[in-house]
């Protein structure tokens, strides 16, 4: 099936075409707000670490993702994901009182909270998801809400900049809010028939460990998100040497805005290939070719010279959207509704925190070593973390292909 067909087939489903067209304008007013909250407090400071600490607050919630996770297993998601996005529209607006550096506790206060309330979103709506949309579309729907987020980053901050530039931070504000009030609006047209969370009487911890235990003692999906943890951790330390890329290429900081939208375009055409292809290569194969292909471009980094940092570019913006695709969806289908809250929390605090570690890390790494040393051994790690999942796809692939007398002959 072509992409094209994919596509079709995926805005044609009326609960697939309004939640993902949720997805779309809330995410827009998310984007809008990470740029403008940064550019908020650097103009009120005059500190690097400040502002840095605004994505720090927006991504601190993701470590208690299991336990925020299991509210969206005791909680219809429909209603829940509509009570979050009017919550946070009527949040937002508590950023008007910001106009001084003495107030800004109340931005990193909402940037929590806001959050804490994306952690039980995406859990309640990676489940909700499963009941919206039929088994058969929903890698091309993963695939596809890549394909529009990623294509929403590169409008987004330049919408939120521009906003904040002429109106100010609380204009910025109220555009998010207004996103949220149409999001939930859409969530209300859903036709979802969801059954009842079942009252176990188990305590909050014991629900929260029934979900980690799921997640990591499942044969397909602890590989999965183990070596998706692992790249993200080496993607994100790549990513810290992108300054000292650009210096060695002989161009001003400013070049880096030129890699990233080369990159967003790559990561805009894995969400459309990868439903297609996760059909045809499996959640496992798809994961290793995502992150060799991460590997190979982290790796040919190191040369310095424009078109290949282009193709490296679009090579990493293409691999690594594969493997977090094929993770998620696979916990989607491989896990009992009744679980699929906590799982797909734990599965997001396990892929997402090692990208802030390795953020961390990093940066103190390229203050030791320049990119010509550091980028091939982190090439290297991520090709040694795709062999085991490709041999095991391989493994896989010759028993499935042994018919039921194999193992019986006559």
């Amino acid at each position: 099936m072509t992409t094209s067909l994919t596509l079709f087939r995926v805005l044609r489903d009326r609960n697939a075409a309004l939640y993902l067209t949720a997805l779309v304008v809330s995410g827009f007013g998310t984007s809008s707000l990470w740029l403008a909250s940064g550019v908020w407090v650097k103009e009120l400071t005059g500190s690097d670490g400040l502002a840095a600490l605004c994505m720090l607050a927006m991504w601190a919630p993701t470590l208690a993702g299991p336990a925020l996770g299991t509210l969206a297993d005791r909680l219809p998601r429909r209603p829940l994901l509509i009570a979050l996005d009017l919550g946070l529209a009527a949040l937002l607006p508590a950023l008007f009182a910001v106009g001084s550096p003495g107030r800004l506790w109340l931005l990193f206060t909402v940037l929590f909270l806001y959050g804490t309330a994306g952690v039980v979103h995406d859990a309640a709506g990676s489940a909700l998801v499963t009941a919206a949309v039929g088994p058969e579309l929903l890698g091309d729907f993963n695939g596809l809400r890549m394909a529009v987020t990623e294509g929403m980053k590169l409008v987004a901050p330049l919408t939120g900049a521009g906003l904040y530039t002429v109106y100010g931070g609380p204009a910025v504000a109220c555009l998010d809010a207004a996103t949220f009030v149409l999001a939930a609006g859409l969530c209300a047209l859903l036709r979802v028939r969801e059954e009842r969370p079942a009252r176990s009487g188990e305590s909050w911890r014991r629900q929260t460990a029934e979900g980690v235990r799921h997640l990591w003692g499942h044969p397909l999906l602890r590989p999965l998100v183990r070596a998706g943890g692992t790249t993200m951790l080496l993607a994100a330390l790549g990513s810290t040497t992108l300054y000292a890329v650009v210096d060695r290429l002989g161009h001003s900081p400013a070049y880096t805005g030129v890699l990233y939208a080369v990159q967003g375009a790559g990561s805009v055409a894995a969400g459309l290939l990868a439903g297609p292809a996760l059909r045809r290569l499996g959640a496992r194969r798809l994961a290793a070719a995502g992150i060799a292909l991460t590997g190979a471009a982290v790796a040919a980094r190191a040369v310095p010279w424009d078109p290949v940092a282009w193709a490296c570019s679009a090579a990493g913006g293409l691999g690594l959207p594969c493997v977090l695709i094929a993770a998620l969806t696979a916990v989607q289908r491989e896990t009992p509704g009744p679980l699929l809250g906590r799982a797909t929390a734990t599965a997001h605090t396990l892929l997402f925190t090692p990208n802030v570690l390795g953020l961390a890390l990093g940066a103190g790494l390229v203050e030791l070593a320049g990119p010509a040393l550091l980028l091939p051994l982190y090439g290297l790690a991520l090709l040694l973390t795709a062999l085991p999942l490709a041999q095991r796809a391989e493994s896989a692939s010759r028993t499935a292909a042994r018919s039921p007398s194999d193992a019986n002959p006559a």
